[in-house]
Parts: C-alpha cells; structure tokens; sequence
C-alpha cells in the first residue's frame, strides 16, 4: 500500500560507494501526521557531509475516522519496507506538538506509536525532537517556517531540487538534526574519555612521587641543631 507514497529517488550526486561503507552514520526521519501526508527521508552521514538516500510523503488513501486503523497499517508497512532496504542506525521521529487540540494530538500519538512500534521489531533505537529543536539545529531559528526549511534542507543535503512536499522536508530536517545531536554526543564522550586517560595516567605518577617522599631518609640527628645549640654558639 505504501507505494501510493510520494517518493523521490535518490539523486545522482550520490556516489554508489558512499552508500555501500557501513562506517557511515544512516537515519530514517519521520514526520508523522494525524490527517495529512507523513513525511519520511533517509538521511546518510560520513561525519563531514550528509547524503539523501531517499524521501517522500505517504498520503491517505481513504480519509475518515473509519478508515483510520487502515492508514496505520499502511505507514507500518512502509516504515517496515523502509528499514528492510536501508538498515538505518537509528530513527528520528518529530514529537507532538503540544498547542493541538486534544483529539488531533490522540491520534498524533497513535501514528507516533506506529513509528515506534517499526523500530522496536528491528531493535533501532528512537530519538524525538520537538519542532523547535528541529527548526533551531537545521535553520538556526526555532520559528522558521515551512518554505525556510526547505530550503536549508535542500542547501545542507546539496540536493539538486527543493524537496517536495513540505512533510517530506519536514523529515529530513529531523533527519538532520538527529544526526547534529548524535555527532555532538560523539565529541562529548570523545572528551570526556581523554579527560578520564589523562587522569588515569597522571594518577601512578603522583602514587609513584608520593612513595618517593615517604620513604625518603628522614636528617640525621648530627644534621640537626637545637635552638639551645645555636643560642650558644652565638653566646660563644
């Protein structure tokens, strides 16, 4: 069913052996949608330059609350198709938004439980990020809106053309930015693991100048004059 989607193939800037390295980072980003299109982009990293792998947008085939439980399965299905193909390292899904009103949020919530269910059955780890962390790590600006992030989409991946739609954009700026926040947890643990060998080395060095000290000769007594001792030679 999820071949209904709206997808764009994958570019031909993108060299083959960049795909094939498993050293790089890859990411599955979704941007779930209660009614309209749910976004997704597969987002492929060396730690220098990301690559698009693919993105499109999955549209409803039949629209009403009936037919609701079947959209579900319909994103499942193509989320699961998604991971078989691209064996992503991780997926990065869009939190819900919290000024919705109750009922769009529920259902928010229950596409977001599809996204995670997907990921759970293949063991990838999920990160969420809310539309303002999104916005805020790929544009510089928690309020940019959709034709701003589009277009930083489109300059940071070097895509030839402006992803289309906006939902599928949507899903490579989260892709993007779960990539930024993983990369800086990298550097992070990098640094504190030199700050922790570093530690460690100083510290046999400081045990080793420490028994030094204690067991060094103490002076001899001959060595030694008292206060009286030089109060007379002083008198003599």
């Amino acid at each position: 069913m999820w071949l209904r989607a709206v997808c764009r193939r994958t570019l031909s800037a993108v060299p083959q052996s960049f795909l094939s390295n498993g050293e790089f980072f890859r990411v599955l980003g979704v941007d779930p949608a209660a009614a309209g299109a749910t976004g997704f982009g597969i987002v492929e990293s060396d730690g220098r330059r990301c690559r698009m792998l693919r993105f499109g947008a999955l549209r409803a085939t039949r629209k009403g609350p009936e037919h609701f439980p079947e959209r579900l399965r319909e994103i499942h299905a193509m989320l699961a198709e998604l991971i078989e193909e691209f064996q992503p390292h991780g997926v990065a899904v869009e939190s819900v938004f919290t000024a919705l009103n109750m009922k769009t949020a529920l259902k928010l919530a229950e596409v977001r439980g599809v996204v995670l269910l997907a990921a759970a059955q293949r063991d990838i780890p999920v990160c969420s990020y809310s539309p303002r962390e999104v916005k805020a790590s790929v544009a510089g600006y928690g309020h940019a809106d959709k034709q701003q992030m589009q277009l930083m989409v489109r300059a940071l991946l070097n895509m030839s053309e402006t992803p289309e739609p906006a939902d599928a954009a949507d899903a490579l700026a989260v892709a993007l930015c779960h990539i930024q926040a993983a990369q800086f947890r990298a550097r992070l643990d990098a640094g504190t693991s030199r700050v922790s060998e570093r530690a460690s080395a100083r510290a046999p060095n400081r045990a080793a100048g420490q028994a030094s000290t204690n067991g060094s000769p103490s002076p001899s007594p001959r060595g030694r004059r008292s206060r009286d001792d030089i109060s007379r030679i002083s008198l003599v």
